[in-house]
């Protein structure tokens, strides 16, 4: 089970200020242009690894490894419009930090998460990797597609659409800083998306 961080007594996020939004924002706006693309096949193979790893470890529910793929400050942003928009000012079906992740991952372990009684099993598929550039050498923003199908309380659902990350590179390691999941229906009624997407 995670352990979790002692940020302090303070329910407010250490680093999740206007700065970090404006951050937030920026990067992720028009940044998929072919003049950003990154065309060496060893380095796009090398993301397209590291989101399969990320994959396999939430559909095998290894939540703890997985919450090591990323910074020690980091967002995970699943916007509730189609074009994704500014967590300012518009409702997000998820905006977590390190510290609400953390949060996510312990309730799970406690086997009190009603949401997940009995435990999702999942099959994440990820395709059509693109790397683009930053305009610095230690970043990187990647896109993919994904398809993810869930068995639940005898029910399959799927959920789908595309994916943005945003990675630094950190003592030699590609982490990930930000992750912005796209559903295709984001702006509909989702039914209990207590799984990590």
């Amino acid at each position: 089970m995670i352990a979790q961080t002692n940020f302090g007594s303070t329910r407010y996020s250490r680093y999740v200020t206007d700065r970090l939004y404006s951050e937030l924002v920026a990067d992720f706006s028009d940044w998929q242009s072919e003049d950003r693309a990154v065309k060496d096949h060893i380095e796009r193979d090398l993301f397209r690894r590291l989101l399969e790893r990320e994959a396999r470890l939430l559909d095998r529910l290894q939540f703890e490894e997985w919450l090591q793929l990323y910074t020690d400050e980091c967002l995970y942003w699943i916007p509730s419009t189609p074009h994704g928009g500014d967590p300012r000012s518009e409702v997000a079906v998820m905006f977590d930090d390190r510290r609400r992740l953390e949060d996510r991952i312990f309730r799970l372990g406690t086997g009190h998460a009603w949401s997940q009684v009995p435990v999702s099993r999942t099959a994440r598929i990820i395709s059509n990797v693109e790397v683009f550039g930053s305009g610095r050498d230690d970043r990187r923003m990647v896109r993919c597609n994904f398809s993810i199908s869930e068995f639940w309380d005898g029910d399959i659902r799927i959920l789908a659409g595309w994916a943005g990350y945003r990675f630094y590179e950190i003592g030699g390691n590609w982490k990930i800083s930000a992750k912005q999941v796209n559903l295709l229906n984001c702006d509909q009624c989702i039914r209990n998306p207590s799984i990590i997407l």
